[in-house]
């Protein structure tokens, strides 16, 4: 696993994970980055400073300079109420949604196509099958946070 600082378009630097570098250029090629701040799918690698720790016998130098967050940077805090923010409104909507496991991509097409009734549906579908549907024009979008299967709940 790989950790990349991202920042989109309007300058809000997130952290992502990736299983190696190739992944988040696949993943930005289809589309499926987006900025947990603003939604902008313009996604690119931020500049990253590595975090190497000073020997244990060394002491940084009282001269080394700081630099402080931009003023305009979000706060902590601000992300995580953000982010629980995110979460509530993803469980609210579950409670309204059903569960289709991996028939997600077809049940999606039936109800685009009119073959069944239109619904609030979640479930499971590869990257391919999602950008498939989007490119389709079949409103779908991804959640921001895993769901954990019914069968697989205590």
């Amino acid at each position: 696993m790989i950790v990349f600082d991202l920042r989109c378009e309007h300058n809000h630097v997130f952290e992502a994970w990736f299983a190696n570098s190739d992944a988040f250029a696949d993943q930005r090629q289809k589309g499926l980055l987006s900025c947990p701040l603003c939604g902008s799918a313009q996604v690119e690698k931020a500049v990253m400073a590595p975090n190497v720790a000073p020997k244990g016998n060394q002491r940084r130098d009282a001269a080394t300079p700081v630099v402080a967050p931009a003023a305009n940077a979000p706060q902590a805090a601000d992300i995580k109420a953000l982010m629980e923010t995110l979460a509530k409104a993803q469980a609210a909507l579950l409670e309204k949604s059903e569960w289709v496991g991996k028939d997600f991509a077809s049940k999606a097409r039936a109800m685009d196509a009119g073959e069944i009734d239109q619904g609030l549906i979640h479930g499971q579908t590869t990257p391919e099958e999602a950008k498939s549907l989007i490119e389709d024009g079949i409103g779908v979008v991804p959640l921001p946070f895993p769901v954990v299967p019914p069968e697989k709940q205590n």
